[in-house]
């Protein structure tokens, strides 16, 4: 496990590193998981399986989740993981060989789309491709009982705190909540409230707007995906998973790592 102090106040954001071959230079690649997730818990197992394995990979844990810090001074907006995220991986020395100036590629599911997203607006030396895993772009409606994001965001802090936070327990069920115990209530609470109000400009239209191959990847069961013809005009490659829900990674491994390979490989 390694760490690097990502806030004034000493916070330190931690991850779980696989070496890459020796002697290559190519650019670091970086898991980073949903809400109420973590990295080493969804990613360790495609991340070592062929082509993706050979790799430097970060399986990074965003603030207030997994192995990172829980600091209730943090904002948990999609901007403050993305500059914690940045500072993580400067330290690291995740963007590239030295005197190169590649970025990081970033996998990212779900919420950690979003914030990879607005990772690569705000830091774009960081970025050199994006693979996002079914992940949010657009803000949301909070909604008592949906499922994610909506449901925790559908309280306010001190009534989640207060015991909201065993009601979604009941309803995220047993695989969810066995990474979810793990986040910091406060911290978890505020990363869906965040997620739900989204970023400005949002993260769809910071996406259309970058510069840097982008593929995105969706379950097939969910049928096509909405505003599939502006991303693809934008030169993002949307690619529909059979055989999987919205834990890609986890529902079909091998289906993952073929598309994410591919994606990897996208030149847009």
């Amino acid at each position: 496990m390694r760490s690097a102090e990502v806030t004034a106040e000493g916070d330190r954001i931690r991850w779980v590193e696989l070496p890459g071959v020796q002697g290559h230079t190519e650019p670091a690649r970086v898991y980073l998981h949903g809400l109420g997730a973590s990295s080493p818990a969804y990613f360790a197992d495609v991340a070592g399986r062929a082509p993706l394995a050979g790799r430097r990979s970060l399986l990074l844990d965003l603030m207030g989740h997994g192995i990172s810090d829980r600091p209730e001074h943090f904002s948990y907006s999609l901007e403050a993981h993305a500059d914690a995220v940045a500072a993580a991986l400067r330290a690291a020395g995740a963007a590239g060989a030295p005197g190169t100036a590649q970025g990081a590629e970033v996998v990212a599911h779900s919420m950690g789309g979003s914030v990879a997203v607005v990772l690569a607006a705000r830091h774009p030396d960081l970025v050199s491709r994006l693979v996002l895993v079914d992940a949010n772009l657009d803000p949301l409606r909070p909604e008592r009982g949906a499922l994610g994001s909506r449901d925790i965001a559908s309280y306010d802090e001190e009534e989640f705190l207060a015991g909201g936070w065993a009601e979604v327990r009941e309803r995220a069920g047993e695989h969810w909540w066995s990474t979810m115990r793990l986040a910091g209530r406060r911290a978890l609470h505020r990363s869906a409230v965040c997620l739900v109000r989204g970023s400005t400009p949002t993260m769809r239209e910071l996406l259309l707007g970058l510069r840097v191959p982008r593929a995105y990847l969706h379950p097939e069961a969910d049928g096509p995906l909405p505003g599939a013809a502006g991303l693809a005009a934008a030169g993002v490659s949307v690619v529909a998973v059979p055989e999987c829900g919205h834990n890609v990674m986890l529902d079909n491994p091998e289906g993952f790592v073929r598309a994410t390979a591919a994606a990897l490989a996208y030149e847009g």
